[in-house]
C-alpha cells in the first residue's frame, strides 16, 4: 500500500488544494494498492499559473537548445534507471503483463525520448527564403503552455508521446493523469524533480474527468494534447475551442488486418497475433478486426483459435501469462456486454467468450474470438478496449478494401500478402493513418495518427514535433 499525500506542481512537491483523494485498485487482487491526492480546479490554477510564469518570464522557452537537451538527458536517465519499478507498479496498476510492460509501458517512453532528443539539434528551427524586400527568416517557437491529458491504457508511454516533443520544443506542461495510474505518475514527477527542470515546467495531477474538462478549458492552456475515447476526444476539443487553443487527439481504432488470398499463413498468424490484443486488447492500435478470403476463412478461424486457446490467463506479474486483467470492474462490464451482443446478433463464438474458471478474482475476460461476423454487427463497428477480435470474410481484394474502409475509425491495419508490392497496392487504398505489410508496429520517426474519427494531428517524427511550435515569419529589408 503506498501513500501519497502531496502533488507535484510546478517543480514542487506541495500540499493539495483540497482533501480529495483518489484510491489505485489492482486489477488482478481487486484490492486497494494505494492512494494519492486528487487534482482539483484549485490545483490546476496553481499549475497554470506556474506554467504561465515559466513559458511569459522563465528561462526554459529562452535557453539555448543544448542546455535544454542536457536537462531533459537527465530525465531521461533519471527516469530510465527506474524502469523495473516502473514495469511491475504498471502492471499492478493496469494489469499489463510484465512482458509486455517491460517493453511498451516502461521500455518504450525512454526511446520516445532519445528520437526527440535526438531529432532537436538536426531539426530546421529557422530557414531563409527570398521575399519581395529582402530574406525573410521563418523560425518555429513553442506553442506555450501544454496541457497533456492521458489515457490510462499506456500512461508513460502515451506521456512522453507529448511531454517529450513538448519540453524539446520548450514548452511547459501540465499533465493530467488518470485515477487508474495516479501512483506510478510519481516516478515521472519525481524524475524531473530529480533533473532539475525548471520552476514551472512541469506539473503532474491526478485526477478524474471534471478536472480534465476544466484543464481543457483554462484560459492559460495554448495547446491541448489528448489520447482517449473518441467521446471524450470531441468534449475535450470543444473546450479547447472557447480560447482557440491548438490541439492534438489520438482517439480510437478498429482497425482491420487483411489476409489476401496468397497469404503464407505459417508466417502471417505468428507476425498477426501480437498485434490483435496486446495489453490484453486495450490498445487503440489492435487489430481487432480480421478480413479473411472466403476460399481460405475456415483455415485462418482454425488457425487463430489454435493460438487464442494457448494464450496464459493469470496473474500480470507471471512471467508466463500473454493475458491479463482489465483495468477496472466497469471495463470488464462493457467488454462482457459486447460479447453478448456479437452472440445476440448472430456471430459464432469460436474460443472464450467468458471468465476464465481458474481465477476467483481480478477482472479478468478471456481470449475471445468470433467468426461468421458480418462488418455492420455492433462488435465489428464499435471499439471494444478488450481481448476480442472478430474475423470476418471478404470475396476479393476490392471487397477488402472496401470492408476495411467501411469503418467510422482509421488508425492502423495490415496488410498480408506473398507478393509485397500487392500488398503495398491494397495498403495504399486503405483510409488509415498507419498501414502494416505483413507486419505492424509503430516507428517513433514516423508520423502516427488517425483519419476520420481517429483522432487530429500527428504524433512522433519531425511531424510530432512541429505540433508544440508556432511558424513566425520575419521580413527583413535588403540595405544597399
Amino acid at each position: 500500500m503506498q501513500i501519497k499525500d502531496r502533488l507535484f506542481i510546478g517543480g514542487r512537491f506541495v500540499e493539495p488544494a483540497t482533501a480529495s483523494t483518489l484510491d489505485v485498485v489492482s486489477p488482478a487482487t481487486e484490492e486497494v494498492i494505494g492512494r494519492t491526492p486528487e487534482a482539483r480546479p484549485e490545483d490546476i490554477d496553481r499549475a497554470v499559473t506556474a506554467a504561465r510564469r515559466a513559458f511569459d518570464e522563465g528561462p526554459w522557452p529562452r535557453m539555448p537548445l543544448a542546455e535544454r537537451i542536457e536537462v531533459l538527458r537527465r530525465f531521461r536517465d533519471a527516469y530510465a534507471s527506474r524502469l523495473r519499478e516502473t514495469a511491475t507498479l504498471l502492471s499492478s496498476e493496469v494489469g499489463s503483463p510484465i512482458t509486455w510492460s517491460t517493453r511498451a509501458q516502461a521500455g518504450a517512453p525512454i526511446g520516445v525520448l532519445d528520437y526527440f532528443l535526438a531529432l532537436a539539434p538536426e531539426f530546421a528551427w529557422e530557414r531563409e527564403v527570398p521575399g519581395a524586400t529582402g530574406p525573410v527568416l521563418i523560425r518555429q517557437e513553442p506553442v506555450g503552455v501544454v496541457a497533456a491529458i492521458v489515457a490510462w491504457n499506456a500512461p508513460h508511454f502515451i506521456t512522453f508521446s507529448k511531454l517529450g516533443p513538448a519540453l524539446v520544443a520548450g514548452c511547459p506542461v501540465i499533465l493530467k493523469v488518470s485515477p487508474e495510474n495516479a501512483l506510478s505518475s510519481y516516478i515521472i514527477a519525481e524524475s524531473a524533480a530529480e533533473a532539475g527542470l525548471p520552476e514551472g515546467v512541469l506539473s503532474v495531477l491526478p485526477a478524474d474527468r471534471e478536472p480534465s474538462a476544466y484543464l481543457s478549458r483554462h484560459p492559460g492552456v495554448d495547446k491541448v494534447a489528448f489520447t482517449g475515447s473518441v467521446d471524450a476526444g470531441k468534449a475535450i476539443m470543444a473546450s479547447a475551442a472557447a480560447n482557440l487553443a491548438r490541439v492534438t487527439l489520438e482517439l480510437g481504432g478498429k482497425s482491420a488486418a487483411l489476409i489476401l488470398e496468397d497469404t503464407d499463413l505459417d508466417r502471417a498468424i505468428p507476425a498477426l497475433m501480437p498485434h490483435l490484443i496486446p495489453n490484453n486488447g486495450q490498445v487503440c492500435i489492435s487489430m481487432t478486426r480480421v478480413l479473411a478470403p472466403r476460399s481460405r476463412y475456415d483455415e485462418v478461424v482454425d488457425r487463430l483459435a489454435e493460438q487464442f486457446r494457448a494464450m496464459v490467463v493469470g496473474d500480470p506479474l507471471a512471467p508466463v501469462t500473454t493475458v491479463g486483467p482489465l483495468v477496472s470492474e466497469r471495463q470488464r462490464e462493457r467488454v462482457e456486454g459486447y460479447i453478448a451482443k456479437g452472440v445476440a446478433e448472430g456471430a459464432r463464438l469460436v474460443v472464450g467468450g467468458g471468465r476464465p474458471a481458474h481465477l476467483d478474482k481480478g477482472w479478468y475476460v478471456e481470449p475471445t474470438l468470433f467468426a461468421d461476423v458480418d462488418n455492420s454487427m455492433t462488435i465489428a463497428r464499435e471499439e471494444i478496449f478488450g481481448p476480442v477480435v472478430v474475423v470476418i470474410p471478404f470475396d476479393d481484394d476490392e471487397d477488402a478494401i472496401r470492408i476495411s474502409n467501411d469503418s467510422d475509425y482509421g488508425l492502423h491495419g495490415s496488410v498480408f500478402s506473398s507478393d509485397e508490392q500487392r500488398a503495398l497496392a491494397v495498403a495504399a487504398r486503405l483510409r488509415t493513418g498507419n498501414v502494416g505489410v505483413n507486419g505492424g508496429g509503430i516507428a517513433f520517426n514516423a508520423p502516427f495518427g488517425g483519419f476520420k474519427k481517429s483522432g487530429i494531428g500527428r504524433e512522433f517524427g519531425p511531424e510530432g514535433l512541429q505540433a508544440y511550435l508556432e511558424t513566425k515569419s520575419v521580413y527583413t529589408t535588403t540595405r544597399h
